[in-house]
């Protein structure tokens, strides 16, 4: 008796542990965007980045927060298949939270041109030059199959940039290791208001928005 009272009693501290974590969590939450809607205009309209970021990505962060709140009482109660069935939704909506947070950071009403410093000398040694990298990641992006993402990525074992597509919202680092510098969204909800089934103009377009200054900063970050 005093043993089947001790393990209750340890599976209650358990339980009471790990739901007094997931109320004292922070949630996450929705970032704001550092610019308005219709601030990218007119090479990605209002329309889209109003949908694209209240909607669209507001759903992957209430999504996120659902998933690891039963992910945490799973836990509690020692439900390993429950843990294990939940685990898809953290991935898909975690990365759609990490990859629209940078995305969002990646362009600039100011944006556009081409890298300088560091970053512009990296890409010539890794790509030749400016122009071939934006030809072979627009070809990457242009070539993803269904939804995903084209990624601009740091190898920081091997010292060198590199280009990797993504399927979903599979987040860069946590499925290929690298740093990730400039992402380019190619899920429909990105472009098809504007360029309906013409992914090649969305992605021909999009380099008048890039934040070259922000990519900068990700790839001097990722280097220390």
């Amino acid at each position: 008796m005093l043993g089947r009272v001790s393990l209750c009693s340890r599976a209650n501290i358990r339980l009471t542990s790990a739901l007094g974590c997931l109320t004292s969590r922070q949630k996450h939450t929705l970032p704001d965007l550092p610019y308005d809607y219709g601030a990218l205009e007119p090479h990605i309209n209002a329309e889209i980045m109003q949908l694209h970021h209240s909607k669209h990505h507001a759903a992957y962060v209430n999504n996120l927060n659902i998933a690891e709140e039963k992910y945490a009482e799973a836990l509690a109660k020692g439900d390993l298949t429950a843990q294990v069935s939940l685990q898809p939704a953290i991935k898909f909506n975690g990365g759609g939270h990490i990859n629209h947070t940078i995305f969002w950071t990646n362009l600039s009403p100011n944006g556009g041109g081409q890298p300088q410093g560091e970053l512009l000398e990296a890409i010539k040694r890794d790509f030749g030059s400016f122009d071939k990298l934006k030809e072979k990641l627009a070809a990457l992006s242009a070539g993803v199959q269904g939804s995903g993402w084209g990624w601009l990525g740091y190898n920081k074992d091997a010292n060198r940039l590199q280009l990797a597509s993504c399927s979903n919202q599979d987040p860069l680092q946590g499925t290929t290791g690298l740093i990730p510098l400039l992402g380019i969204d190619v899920w429909e909800h990105a472009y098809y208001l504007q360029y309906k089934n013409v992914r090649p103009d969305y992605l021909k377009a999009i380099w008048n928005v890039i934040n070259w200054e922000n990519v900068a900063e990700r790839y001097r970050s990722s280097k220390k």
